[in-house]
């Protein structure tokens, strides 16, 4: 991807699904961001938000929420 075509890119869109709680292991229940996700989604850049949300994919699945 050219800089021109990632500066006119639309912002990867936030996980969170207003379910904030944290479990034993600093993970949000409702979108399976770590804290430190969370707190650094503002500043990433498309392709970090891209390798958070296949973690918290992999998370939920790890934690049984999803198949």
């Amino acid at each position: 991807m050219s800089d021109k075509s990632a500066a006119a890119e639309r912002p990867v869109k936030s996980p969170c699904v207003s379910v904030c709680a944290l479990n034993a292991q600093d993970i949000c229940e409702g979108c399976f961001r770590s804290i430190a996700e969370i707190g650094g989604w503002g500043s990433m850049n498309n392709d970090e938000r891209r390798v958070v949300l296949k973690n918290c994919g992999e998370r939920a699945r790890r934690m049984g929420r999803i198949l």
